[in-house]
């Protein structure tokens, strides 16, 4: 028997839970970075922001979201980030940890494209 169409107010089941999922997408302008730095293994580090603004639909009502977030880059990400302008438009691709200092939190960026 086939599934019936899903409409606004009857949503799709949430699939089980999976503790490994911790993934980021977010198309966002570049409106910060810290210089370039080096862990103590030589291994190049990048504090970014991003901010986003969109609209999104939400129990059928459209909302203007506008958000800013805290980014890293690691390694060779780290040294493609810091190239990039300020007010570059990008993908973001990555996941959520807590902030260096423990308050917040922070996108990993692990790949990016411009757009």
């Amino acid at each position: 028997m086939a599934n019936p169409p899903t409409t606004e107010a009857q949503q799709p089941p949430i699939p089980p839970h999976n503790p490994s999922h911790n993934r980021l997408h977010l198309t966002a302008t570049l409106v910060g970075t810290q210089p370039l730095r080096y862990t103590p293994a030589a291994v190049p580090v990048l504090d970014a922001l991003l901010e986003h603004q969109s609209v999104q639909i939400e129990s059928g009502q459209q909302r203007q979201v506008a958000l800013q977030l805290k980014a890293v880059g690691f390694g060779l990400m780290a040294e493609a980030l810091a190239r990039l302008p300020l007010g570059t438009l990008l993908d973001a691709h990555g996941f959520m940890a807590h902030a260096r200092n423990g308050k917040g939190f922070v996108l990993h960026i692990q790949e990016f494209k411009l757009i």
